[in-house]
């Protein structure tokens, strides 16, 4: 196996030199996606907040997926001022950089699934403009 070796990344062992398989080893989980969809789109930051997701994550995954996150510098882990147990999640430019990504796997998941009201309507904004709508939630990532 060849190991890939970034300033951005720590050591990853890579299983071919394809693109979408060396992405999918740092976030293809799907517990992975799950909490980067929770910071981006359900405004989730703390660990106790992503186990109140619907998914039911269990703790030590919970635990193990967002130190990879943070090892692959998808998220970043800030300090509660009040409390030094607890802590707030949030994206890295490289973590909002999947912003497209989700907004694809959403509008496929439309058109072959039954999908919640909220989605839906966040959707029809999307198709209006998607550059746009990308742009913009972008940026309200990148201020938070």
């Amino acid at each position: 196996m060849q190991v890939k070796k970034n300033l951005f990344m720590k050591q990853t062992k890579k299983r071919s030199d394809c693109p979408i398989s060396c992405s999918l080893d740092i976030w293809g989980d799907k517990w992975s996606l799950l909490i980067i969809r929770d910071l981006m789109f359900s405004k989730k930051c703390r660990y106790s907040d992503f186990l109140k997701s619907e998914e039911g994550i269990a703790t030590n995954i919970l635990a193990t997926r967002l130190q990879a996150l943070e090892e692959n510098k998808i998220i970043e882990k800030s300090d509660d001022t009040e409390s030094k147990s607890k802590g707030y999640y949030k994206l890295t430019q490289m973590g909002i950089d999947l912003l497209p990504i989700l907004i694809e796997i959403d509008l496929w998941s439309e058109k072959y699934f039954p999908i919640p009201e909220d989605i839906k309507n966040v959707l029809i904004e999307v198709k209006k403009n998607k550059a746009e709508f990308i742009r913009k939630a972008s940026a309200e990532l990148t201020n938070n």
